[in-house]
């Protein structure tokens, strides 16, 4: 895992039904997630977000 990943582990994703998910931002807690969807939710109401908790593990674990 990268150090810029493990200081912001809260993932935002936009669902796109035909294709793979796309991740655009990353957080170091869950409020600021949330408070970053909320307008978003406002500007494209028909779009889908996901906001999880990103626990991968590093490239020499896996």
């Amino acid at each position: 895992m990268y150090y810029g990943r493990n200081l912001y582990p809260w993932v935002m994703v936009r669902l796109l039904p035909p294709m793979a998910p796309v991740v655009f931002a990353r957080f170091d807690n869950l409020c600021d997630a949330k408070s970053y969807v909320q307008p978003l939710k406002r500007l494209m109401p028909d779009a889908k977000f996901l906001i999880f908790f990103d626990i991968s593990l590093p490239m020499d674990q896996e």
